[in-house]
């Protein structure tokens, strides 16, 4: 599922502008992050579509911040959902699919993030008495 998750290049950029803020700002998307998803799966049980606009505005920015454009893509695709039922006053029923994978899509981009943003985890022993070397 990793695969295409991250732009590198947005993630450069958001490491290079945010410099030693970096894995600060990315503990506030962790936390703001499951923040909203938690809202959203809230809303999604109780057919609330104005509950769902906001927590999925923040996610779809937060996201893009960090270059999770696949998370940033659902988010965007349930606020745009919801945003239509609160305007015909229906259900948000079609934002389903969309709220069904985005747990999982949340957690292997955090996984993915958190790998990346590891300086320890991104290098591997060269054998005993060896520096370790940059993968």
């Amino acid at each position: 599922m990793d695969s295409g998750l991250i732009d590198q290049r947005a993630l450069a950029q958001a490491r290079a502008e945010l410099g030693a803020n970096f894995v600060r700002i990315l503990g506030y998307f962790r936390e703001d992050g499951l923040k909203s998803l938690l809202a959203i799966e809230k809303a999604m049980r109780e057919q609330n579509a104005v509950a769902m606009v906001l927590p999925a505005h923040t996610l779809k920015g937060e996201s893009r911040q960090f270059g999770a454009d696949t998370l940033a893509d659902i988010a965007e695709g349930i606020e745009l959902i919801a945003r239509k039922c609160v305007e015909t006053r229906d259900e948000p029923t079609e934002a389903l699919e969309h709220v069904a994978r985005l747990r999982p899509t949340f957690n292997a981009t955090l996984a993915l993030l958190d790998r990346d943003s590891n300086p320890l985890a991104q290098r591997k022993a060269n054998g005993f008495g060896k520096r370790p070397v940059a993968l």
